[in-house]
């Protein structure tokens, strides 16, 4: 995004900054950030401190725009007054062992930063537009990113919630929840707000989505001589309980269909981290689809995050087919279930060579699942 409104904007742009887990490429005059993704580093927070200052530094006559995408929130890292970037990070990974869903993982985020929930623009004097490419089911502007351009409805007391919804209270450091207690107290200051004054000149246009992945996937299929079936409603909850719905779903879609058939879909699933194995939510979610599968024979189906990251691992996702329970007993693997279980699918699919590595791709659409029946 940013090398295109580099090469449209030409001498019109007067600077700005790029933050991404493996930047490269972009164009000269902007300032690079690696950062951390999905849990912030150290790089993420001077990636958000330079971010507040380039908009505090945004001059009469001139606007500040907003590429954002999915994995901001990780990326840009500020701080609230009296929190760590430690408080941060430890606060992201519990929640994400717990199975927090994005919603309640940026309500969370908003009220333990001095960027996310609308700080970003309220820190420009002057007009912010924001093109956001969404990887949430919904794409809901305010939370894409934990939308630091978009004003926030929720509060610190929904911030406490999700901490007593996903470990309770206890299991988070000290400082976090005593910034969340004294914000619900009235002693912090809430997030913008709809209808806060300092964002009146910011405006969000979601530009990118889920969809348009599973349009690209289906237009892809149908050039490959498949029928294509486009399942709209989004794949959700916990990854292997998801596949296994899912793969009933389309056993029953399948019984009238013509093969050979493609079905596409797309979502955001999570996990709740009880072993402590490797692995990531696309990979459970193949690994969960690959007995249901079997009913389904000749099948085969992929799930892979569109930004070529899937859990703390070099794989976007993984593939299975019909026949895969059988080379893993071949190859001396045990049970899917014992894997599952461990949350350890990662090698489980390292040793069939069945990992999906696609490297970064440079945006993020959410996840994408792709089954196809011969």
């Amino acid at each position: 995004m940013a090398s295109a409104v580099a090469r449209m904007a030409g001498n019109r742009l007067r600077g700005g900054l790029v933050v991404s887990p493996a930047a490269s490429g972009v164009a000269p005059g902007l300032e690079v950030f690696q950062a951390g993704h999905p849990v912030p580093t150290a790089r993420s927070e001077a990636a958000g401190r330079r971010a507040l200052a380039v908009a505090r530094q945004v001059g009469a006559g001139e606007g500040l725009l907003v590429l954002l995408s999915g994995g901001a929130s990780a990326l840009m890292a500020v701080p609230a007054t009296g929190l760590t970037l430690g408080d941060k990070r430890q606060t992201t990974e519990i929640l994400l062992r717990a199975g927090a869903d994005i919603g309640a993982l940026n309500t969370v985020r908003k009220h333990l930063s001095a960027i996310k929930g609308g700080w970003l623009a309220a820190a420009t004097s002057a007009g912010c537009r924001t093109l956001a490419v969404s990887d949430v089911v919904g794409d809901d502007p305010s939370v894409i990113g934990s939308g630091p351009t978009v004003a926030d409805a929720s509060t610190f007391e929904d911030a406490l919630g999700a901490l007593n919804r996903f470990g309770g209270a206890g299991a988070y450091p000290a400082p976090v929840v005593g910034c969340l207690r004294a914000g619900a107290r009235g002693e912090r200051p809430e997030t913008p707000g709809p209808g806060d004054a300092r964002l009146a000149r910011a405006e969000t246009f979601v530009i990118g989505t889920r969809r348009d992945a599973m349009r690209g996937a289906a237009a892809e299929a149908v050039r490959r001589g498949y029928g294509v079936l486009v399942l709209d409603d989004p794949i959700i909850g916990e990854a292997r309980e998801a596949a296994r719905a899912h793969a009933a779903r389309i056993e029953a879609l399948a019984a009238g269909a013509r093969r050979p058939l493609c079905v596409v879909s797309s979502g955001e699933t999570t996990v709740r981290v009880t072993g402590s194995g490797r692995g990531g939510r696309n990979q459970e979610f193949a690994l969960a689809a690959s007995d249901p599968l079997r009913r389904l024979a000749p099948a085969g189906a992929a799930s892979l995050g569109t930004d070529g990251i899937d859990g703390p691992t070099d794989a976007a996702g993984a593939i299975v087919d019909s026949g895969t329970l059988d080379r893993a007993r071949r190859a001396g693997l045990a049970s899917p279930s014992d894997y599952l279980r461990d949350n350890d699918s990662y090698p489980f699919f390292d040793a069939l060579d069945d990992l999906i590595r696609t490297g970064p791709t440079g945006t993020n659409v959410g996840d994408l699942q792709v089954f196809l029946l011969a």
